[in-house]
């Protein structure tokens, strides 16, 4: 299956393990030597009103279950996501 860097861009990031959605991809971690890909990029979440952006989620590229025509699947534990996608709860909540 080919699969153009600009297909990537357009397709969901989904978590089988918790079906969480996280994102488009944005950038690709590539070995200049080989041209393989190591790793897929997706943006971190924006703050309130897009400040205190969160860092960038790498994805390993063996950590991709499936590329499918709408959505790529990868298989993530929760724990990884939980500082760019955890939320916090107030105190006495």
């Amino acid at each position: 299956m080919l699969v153009k860097t600009s297909d990537l861009r357009m397709l969901d990031v989904v978590n089988i393990g918790d079906g969480r959605r996280l994102g488009n991809v944005y950038d690709l971690d590539l070995d200049v030597e080989t041209g393989e890909i190591l790793a897929i990029i997706l943006p971190g979440e924006s703050g309130l009103f897009g400040f205190g952006r969160r860092p960038d989620i790498e994805i390993p590229w063996d950590r991709i279950v499936r590329i499918g025509i709408d959505v790529i699947l990868v298989d993530l534990p929760a724990q990884k996501l939980e500082p760019a996608y955890g939320h916090r709860s107030r105190p006495g909540r």
